[in-house]
C-alpha cells in the first residue's frame, strides 16, 4: 500500500513539473529550419502554375525573460513558373541577396505563454520583410489547453483578431502533444484584409447566402514537447488554401495554396549575452499592409528616375496615337500611372511646365495625372485653379476624375474642401456644379471606409443648402441637394427635411424641381439609415395635396430602404383609399415588378410585394399607360453569382399630358456586391407648363395634324420666364451624379438664332463654315482608367494576397475635312439651301480597352499569381467625298476601294501564370495556363479524357478543344468583303461549370477585306447616290410594273372578298377605294425615294444595285412598294416587295419576290389584330413561302430543331402536330391585364404557353374593330 502511494505521489509531482504551454527559455539558443511555399493555379494536371519558395535557418536567443532575438541566416528565394512535374523552382540569386541584406541584423520580439507580443526591427528594414518575419513568428502563436480536448478561443494571429478552433491529441508513446488549429476567416473581429476601389459597390449580404466567390481556410498542426520550463514546439506545419472565381466557387475556381514548415534542429545553452542594437517598433503579429498604390500587380518596372521616364513615355504615347489608336501601346498607360504615383510634387510641377506649351502632350499629361491619388494631385490642382492657367474644360475634367480616383481618407477630404472656396471654381456654372458634386462623391467614399463618419466632412454642403434655402435660390438649392445625394451622409437627413413639406419644422413652398432633388438626395442614405428615410418618405407619400410625381418619387426612395412586410402593408392600405390614379398606377406597377424580382437583395421585399399586388390587382390592375408607370426587369444566376436589373420610371401628373419626369437606371450584381450602372433622368417641368393639360387639335392618332398641333404649342415657348428651364437632364454613374444641365429659354433662343436661315456673319455657325472651307484638322485622345478595384488579404507566410481588376481604355478621334460651297455663301446661312456643298474628309474613331484580373502575391519586390489579360480594340477609319444639294434633294457619297485587310474590332484574352521580380523586371515570365500544344487543325478537337485524382480523391474528367473558324461574306461587285474569325482553346472539366467557359485563349475578330476573287474591272471607287423626291425610273424598272399591276389586282380582289357579310354600301366604298389603287398602277408612278450603290471602274459601265420606294396613301388603305434591281451588263436579279396596310380592319400584308426578274423565289407575311367575341384582344401573324433558296431552307431547318429546347427553358409546352408545310404562324391572346396566351405553329410541331406573364399591361388594348376577322380573309398572293 505504501509502495502504491509512493508511486502516485511521484506521478503527481512529475505531472506538476511538466508544462505544455509553449514557452522559450531565455538562457537557451534555439535553431530551426524554415521553409515556406505558395503556389497559384487551377490545381489541375497539365495546367501552368506560378509560385515562390523561401528557405532559411532561424536562430532564437533570449535577451530577457520575455524578450528574444530572431536571427535569419542562409536565406534563399526561388520562383516557379511552368507546369508541375515538368518544371522546377528556379533560384533568384539577385533577389535573394537583396532580401538577405535586410535580414542580416536580428529582430526582437516579446513572447510569453505561447503568445507573440510587440515586434521590433532594425532601422531601414522594409515592411514587406517585417511581414515575412511575422510569417515565421506566427508559428509561435498557439494556445495549448490540456484540460480540454476541443476548444475555441479568439486570439491574435497574422490574419487578425479571429476565432480559432483547437483540437488536442496526445502521443502516449512520446508524451508529445499534437495541436491542430483552424482559423475561422469568416469570424474575425479585426481581419487583416483591405478593400480599395469598391466604395460604390454596396455589399449584398443575401447574395452571399447563394454562394461565395472567395473562400479561404488555414490549418496549423504543432508538435509540442512538454517540459518543466514549458512546451517546446519541435515541429509545426501550416496549410492555407484560397479559392477565387469571378463567379461561384462551386463552379470551379483559381486556387492558392500556401504551406510553411518549421522544424527544430537544436537547443543549446547560450554562450554569451546578445547585444541589441537600435530597434524600431513594428507593432503586433497582425499583418501590416504596405502602401500599395504604387505596387500595381500587373506590371513591375524599375522606378528609378521616374520623371524622365514619364516624359519620354508620354511623348511616345502621344506620337504613336496621333492619328489612330495603336493597340500595342495602350498597356503602357499602366506603366505611366505607376511612375506618376512615385513622383514627388515638385516633379509633377516640372513636368507641367515642360508639357504646358504642347497641346497634345498637355492633354495626355492632364488625363493621366488624375491617377496620382493622394495629396499631390490636390496641391497640383489647387495651384492650377489659383493661377488660372488651365481652361474651364480642362479644369472640370481633371477635377472630376481626380476626386473620383482619390484615396478617400479624412486628411484628403479636408484638403478637398478648399476647392469649394476658390474663386476659379465659381467662374463657370458647369465647373462649379462639378466641384460641388465631386466633393459630395468624395464624402461618400470616405464614409464607406470610415465608420462612423463625422458630420464635419459634409458640413460645408449642409451650410450651402441652408443658405440657398434662406435666399430662395432654386439653382443653389438644387445643386447642393444633388451633392448631398452624392454624399449619402446620414447626418444630412435633418437638413434635407427642411426642404420637404409636411416634414419640415417650418412650412415650405418650393418648386417641384427642388422637391424632386430633395427626395433623390436621400437615395444613398436609404442603405445607411433606412429607418429615418422610411419615416420621411412615408410622411411625404401620404400627403395627398402634393403633386403626384413627388409622391411617387417618395415611394421610389422608400423602396430603396427595402421596407419590411409591415411597412409594405401600410402602403397597400393607403393605396386602397388612393384617389389619384397616377400615384396608384405607379405604386401598383412598381410593386408588381418587385413581386417578380429574382435578385437576392429583394428576396424578402418580393414576398411582401407579392401579397400587396394580389390585394391591389382588382382595383388597379387594368390602368393604362396614360398614367404613371414603373417598369422593372431583373435576373440572377446562382452558378455565376451575377445578375442585372433595369428600371424605368415614367412620372406623370393630372395637369399635363406629357411625363413630368423620366428616369432610367440599371444595376449589376456581381461578387456579392451591387453596382449601380448608368442612370439618366429627364425632367420636363417647363414643357408641362407650356402644354398644360391638353393640346388644342391633338387627336392622338399621331398623324400630321397631331404634329402640327404640337408644333403650334411649341411656338409659344417664348412666353416662358427666362429663368424657367424647359428641360432638365442629369446623369449618374455608379450611383454618383456627375453631370446635370438645364435647357432654358435663353439657350433655345441662342441656338435658333445661330442656325436661322436669316443669320449672317455674326452667327457662330458662319465661323464654323469658314473654318471648314479653309480645312480643319481636329484630334483628341483620352486615356482613362475606368476602374481599379483591389482586395488584399494576409497569408500565413506574411505575404499579401491580392485580387484586383484593372480596366483601362484609350479613346481617340481624328477628323480632317475640307468643304467647298457653290455658289458661295455671302450674306446669310439660308443661301446654303440653294448651294451645292462638296466635302472631302478622312479620319478615325475608335478605342482600345484593356482588362486585367490578377490573383496572386504582389509586393514591391516580386509578384506571382494567375492573370487574365484581355484586349478589345475597335477601329473605324474613314475616307470619303460627298456632295449635298438640298434644293434638288440629292446626296452623293464616294468611297475609295478596299485594297488591304484591316481589323474593325476584335476581342482577345488569355490566362497566364505570371512571375516577376524587381531585380530582373525585363525577364518577367508569362506562361499561358493551357499548354499551346493543342491540335492546330481548324476543327473542334476532342482529346481522350484524362482521369486524374484530385486532393479529395474525386475523379475529374477533362477535355480539350480548339475550334478555329473564319467566315466571310464577299461582294465581287464592290471588291470588298466582311470576315468574322474566331479561335478558342479550352481545357474544361465537367464539374467546373461555368468557369471553364471563360478560361483559355480566346480571339474573335471582324475584318474588312478585299474580295478574294477580283473582277476583270478593278474598282476605282464606290459611289452611293440618294435622291428624295419624284423621279422617273429606267426602262428596266418600268417593265416590272406590269407584274406589279397584276399583283395589285390580285390583292384588290382578295381584300374585296374579306368584306364578307358587310353591307353592300360599305362594300361598294371599299371597291371604289381599291379600284383607285389599281388605277394608280395603270400609269407608271414616281418614286418617293431612290438610292443607288454602284462600283465605278474607269470607262466601264457601273455595276451595283438600284432601289426605289413608292408610297400610295389612301384613306383606308396604304401601299408601299420597294423595287431593287442589280445594275450591270446582263444583270437581271431583282427584288419586288409590296406591302399593304388596311387601316379599317387593322390588317397588314407583305409579299416579297426575288431572283431573275422577281420570279425565282417568293415569300409572304401577314398580320391582323382582332377582338373575337368571347376572347381577348388577339394578334395573329403568319409567314409562308412557295419557293426559297436552299440556304434559307437549311437555316430554317436548323432553327426548327433548336426551338424546342429553348421553348422548354422558357416554360413552353410542345405538341407534335403536323401543321401546314412551308408555313409558320403565331397567335397572341391577351387573357388578363398582365398575361397572354401564346401559340406558335411550325410544320412539324406546335409550342404554346398559357397565362404567360408580361412586364407591362396588355389587357387594356383599345381595338376599334371588334369583328371576328381572321387571317385567312387576307388571302394569298
Amino acid at each position: 500500500m505504501r509502495g502504491l502511494l509512493f508511486c502516485c505521489l511521484v506521478a503527481l509531482a512529475t505531472c506538476e513539473s511538466i508544462r505544455y504551454e509553449p514557452g522559450l527559455d531565455p538562457s537557451k539558443t534555439y535553431e530551426y529550419n524554415y521553409e515556406g511555399t505558395v503556389n497559384f493555379g487551377r490545381g489541375m494536371p497539365n495546367l501552368a502554375e506560378s509560385g515562390v519558395r523561401m528557405m532559411c535557418k532561424v536562430k532564437i536567443v533570449g535577451v530577457s525573460q520575455q524578450t528574444f532575438l530572431l536571427q535569419v541566416s542562409d536565406w534563399a528565394f526561388e520562383e516557379f513558373n511552368g507546369f508541375p512535374g515538368k518544371n522546377a523552382f528556379d533560384a533568384s540569386p539577385k533577389l535573394t541577396k537583396r532580401i538577405a541584406a535586410q535580414l542580416v541584423r536580428p529582430f526582437m520580439f516579446e513572447y510569453a505563454g505561447g503568445h507573440v507580443g510587440n515586434i521590433h526591427a532594425p532601422p531601414g528594414v522594409s515592411d514587406t520583410v517585417v511581414n515575412i518575419v511575422r510569417g515565421i513568428l506566427g508559428f509561435f502563436q498557439v494556445t495549448v489547453k490540456t484540460t480540454q480536448r476541443v476548444y475555441e478561443i479568439e486570439e491574435v494571429s497574422i490574419h487578425g483578431l479571429c476565432q480559432s478552433n483547437y483540437a488536442i491529441e496526445e502521443n502516449t508513446e512520446t508524451t508529445d502533444v499534437i495541436v491542430t488549429q483552424v482559423v475561422d476567416f469568416s469570424n474575425c473581429r479585426e481581419k487583416a484584409a483591405l478593400y480599395s476601389g469598391m466604395a460604390s459597390a454596396v455589399v449584398d449580404k443575401m447574395s452571399k447566402e447563394r454562394g461565395e466567390s472567395l473562400v479561404s481556410t488555414v490549418r496549423y498542426v504543432y508538435t509540442v514537447k512538454p517540459s518543466a520550463d514549458g512546451g517546446l514546439i519541435s515541429k509545426a506545419h501550416a496549410l492555407e488554401q484560397q479559392h477565387f472565381t469571378p463567379f461561384n466557387v462551386k463552379g470551379g475556381s483559381f486556387k492558392m495554396q500556401a504551406t510553411k514548415e518549421l522544424v527544430l534542429l537544436s537547443v543549446a545553452d547560450s554562450a554569451v549575452h546578445p547585444v541589441v542594437g537600435p530597434m524600431e517598433s513594428k507593432g503586433s503579429l497582425i499583418y501590416k499592409f504596405v502602401d500599395q498604390q504604387a505596387n500595381i500587380p500587373i506590371v513591375m518596372q524599375d522606378l528609378e528616375d521616374p520623371v524622365s521616364k514619364v516624359v519620354e513615355m508620354i511623348k511616345r504615347l502621344a506620337q504613336a496615337n496621333i492619328y489612330d489608336i495603336d493597340s500595342d501601346t495602350t498597356e503602357d498607360t499602366i506603366k505611366v500611372y505607376q511612375l506618376l504615383r512615385v513622383i514627388p510634387f515638385e516633379g509633377l510641377e516640372s513636368m507641367w511646365k515642360q508639357f504646358a506649351g504642347n497641346e497634345e502632350h498637355r492633354r495626355w499629361f492632364l488625363d493621366m495625372i488624375v491617377e496620382v491619388n493622394d495629396a499631390r494631385i490636390l496641391k497640383f490642382l489647387e495651384l492650377r485653379f489659383k493661377a488660372g492657367d488651365i481652361s474651364i474644360t480642362e479644369a472640370w475634367q481633371t477635377l472630376l476624375l481626380s476626386f473620383n480616383h482619390l484615396q478617400a481618407i479624412p486628411e484628403l477630404v479636408e484638403m478637398a474642401k478648399e476647392f469649394l472656396t476658390i474663386p476659379f471654381s465659381k467662374s463657370n456654372s458647369h465647373l462649379w456644379h462639378t466641384v460641388v458634386l465631386a466633393y459630395g462623391s468624395l464624402v461618400y467614399k470616405n464614409c464607406a471606409y470610415h465608420t462612423p463618419c463625422p458630420v464635419a466632412v459634409v458640413q460645408p454642403l449642409l451650410d450651402m443648402a441652408v443658405d440657398g434655402l434662406k435666399r430662395g435660390s432654386e439653382e443653389d438649392m438644387v445643386v447642393t441637394l444633388k451633392a448631398l445625394g452624392n454624399a449619402g451622409h446620414p447626418g444630412s437627413v435633418k437638413t434635407i427635411m427642411r426642404f420637404l413639406p409636411g416634414v419640415a419644422a417650418n412650412p415650405v413652398d418650393l418648386p417641384p424641381r427642388v422637391l424632386s432633388a430633395a427626395l433623390q438626395s436621400m437615395r444613398l442614405i436609404a442603405a445607411r439609415d433606412p429607418h429615418s428615410i422610411q419615416d420621411v418618405t412615408m410622411s411625404v407619400f401620404v400627403q395627398k395635396n402634393l403633386p403626384a410625381e413627388i409622391r411617387t418619387l417618395a415611394l421610389v426612395i422608400l423602396f430603396e430602404t427595402k421596407p419590411p412586410m409591415g411597412l409594405v402593408s401600410t402602403v397597400t392600405a393607403h393605396l386602397l383609399e388612393e384617389k389619384d390614379l397616377h400615384v396608384a398606377s405607379f405604386a401598383y406597377s412598381y410593386m408588381r415588378s418587385f413581386a417578380r424580382s429574382g435578385t437576392p437583395d429583394n428576396h424578402f421585399l418580393s414576398t411582401a410585394c407579392n401579397v400587396a399586388v394580389k390585394i391591389l390587382a382588382p382595383k388597379f390592375g387594368r390602368l393604362s399607360f396614360r398614367y404613371s408607370k414603373a417598369l422593372r426587369l431583373d435576373w440572377f444566376n446562382d452558378d455565376f453569382l451575377i445578375g442585372t436589373s433595369a428600371e424605368v420610371f415614367m412620372l406623370r401628373s393630372a395637369t399635363s399630358i406629357f411625363p413630368t419626369e423620366i428616369i432610367t437606371k440599371g444595376k449589376l450584381h456581381f461578387l456579392g456586391r451591387i453596382l449601380e450602372l448608368l442612370e439618366f433622368g429627364f425632367r420636363a417641368e417647363g414643357l408641362k407648363e407650356l402644354f398644360g393639360a391638353s393640346i388644342p387639335g391633338f387627336k392622338g392618332d399621331l398623324k400630321f395634324s397631331d404634329v402640327q398641333a404640337i408644333y403650334s404649342v411649341l411656338q409659344g415657348w417664348e412666353r416662358l420666364p427666362k429663368d424657367k428651364s424647359l428641360l432638365s437632364f442629369y446623369s449618374r454613374a455608379s450611383g454618383q451624379e456627375w453631370f446635370f444641365a438645364d435647357l432654358n429659354k435663353e439657350l433655345i433662343q441662342s441656338v435658333i438664332e445661330a442656325v436661322s436661315p436669316s443669320a449672317g456673319k455674326e452667327s457662330p455657325v458662319w465661323g464654323m463654315i469658314e473654318h471648314l472651307q479653309r480645312g480643319i484638322s481636329w484630334h483628341r485622345t483620352k486615356p482613362f482608367l475606368i476602374f481599379e478595384t483591389r482586395y488584399f488579404q494576409a497569408t500565413t507566410l506574411g505575404l499579401p494576397l491580392e485580387v484586383s481588376k484593372y480596366y483601362e481604355t484609350v479613346n481617340g478621334i481624328t477628323v480632317n475635312a475640307k468643304a467647298a460651297i457653290n455658289p458661295p455663301v455671302t450674306e446669310r446661312l439660308g443661301q446654303l439651301l440653294a448651294s451645292e456643298i462638296s466635302l472631302e474628309s478622312d479620319g478615325f474613331i475608335g478605342f482600345t480597352k484593356d482588362l486585367w484580373v490578377f490573383h496572386g502575391i504582389n509586393t514591391e519586390l516580386f509578384q506571382c499569381g494567375t492573370e487574365l489579360k484581355s484586349k478589345f480594340p475597335v477601329s473605324i477609319p474613314w475616307k470619303f467625298a460627298a456632295k449635298i444639294n438640298i434644293r434638288e434633294k440629292k446626296f452623293e457619297l464616294d468611297f475609295p476601294p478596299c485594297t488591304k485587310e484591316f481589323e474593325l474590332l476584335s476581342v482577345s484574352s488569355n490566362v497566364y501564370a505570371v512571375s516577376r521580380n524587381i531585380e530582373e523586371p525585363a525577364l518577367a515570365k508569362m506562361t499561358p495556363m493551357f499548354p499551346s500544344a493543342i491540335d492546330p487543325n481548324h476543327e473542334v478537337v476532342r482529346m481522350a479524357p484524362a482521369i486524374v485524382k484530385s486532393e479529395s480523391d474525386q475523379i475529374v474528367t477533362s477535355n480539350s478543344c480548339h475550334p478555329n473558324a473564319r467566315m466571310c461574306a464577299e461582294s465581287n461587285i464592290y471588291g470588298a468583303g466582311f470576315c468574322v474569325e474566331s479561335e478558342l482553346k479550352r481545357m474544361y472539366y465537367h464539374d467546373e461549370y461555368p468557369l471553364y467557359y471563360f478560361l483559355g485563349y480566346t480571339h474573335l475578330a471582324c475584318n474588312l477585306v478585299p474580295a478574294s476573287i477580283q473582277s476583270d474591272q478593278p474598282v476605282d471607287k464606290i459611289h452611293i447616290e440618294a435622291y428624295a423626291g419624284p423621279s422617273r425610273q429606267p426602262t428596266s424598272v418600268r417593265q416590272l410594273f406590269d407584274t406589279l399591276r397584276r399583283l395589285s389586282k390580285e390583292a384588290t380582289k382578295q381584300l374585296s372578298l374579306s368584306s364578307g357579310s358587310a353591307s353592300s354600301s360599305r362594300g361598294q366604298s371599299h371597291h371604289s377605294r381599291r379600284d383607285a389603287v389599281a388605277e394608280n398602277w395603270i400609269s407608271t408612278p414616281e418614286a418617293v425615294f431612290n438610292i443607288k450603290a454602284l462600283a465605278l471602274s474607269g470607262s466601264n459601265k457601273p455595276e451595283g444595285y438600284d432601289a426605289a420606294v413608292y408610297y400610295t396613301p389612301e384613306e383606308a388603305l396604304e401601299s408601299v412598294q420597294l423595287i431593287m434591281s442589280q445594275v450591270g451588263e446582263e444583270a437581271n436579279w431583282k427584288m419586288c416587295t409590296d406591302a399593304i396596310v388596311d387601316k379599317v380592319h387593322t390588317k397588314a400584308k407583305a409579299h416579297v419576290r426575288w431572283g431573275a426578274e422577281c420570279q425565282s423565289y417568293e415569300m409572304s407575311m401577314k398580320a391582323a389584330a382582332t377582338h373575337p367575341p368571347g376572347s381577348g384582344p388577339t394578334l395573329e401573324a403568319k409567314a409562308y413561302w412557295t419557293r426559297i433558296p436552299e440556304y434559307m431552307a437549311d437555316i430554317g431547318t436548323r432553327f426548327e430543331r433548336y426551338v424546342p429546347g429553348v421553348a422548354f427553358l422558357l416554360g413552353f409546352y410542345q405538341q407534335n402536330d403536323r401543321n401546314a408545310k412551308q408555313e409558320v404562324s403565331a397567335s397572341v391572346v391577351a387573357v388578363s391585364a398582365d398575361s397572354i396566351d401564346m401559340k406558335i405553329k411550325f410544320p412539324e410541331y406546335t409550342v404554346y404557353r398559357q397565362a404567360m406573364p408580361m412586364p407591362f399591361p396588355v389587357g387594356d388594348c383599345r381595338i376599334q374593330h371588334t369583328g371576328n376577322t381572321t387571317l385567312d380573309s387576307l388571302g394569298h398572293a
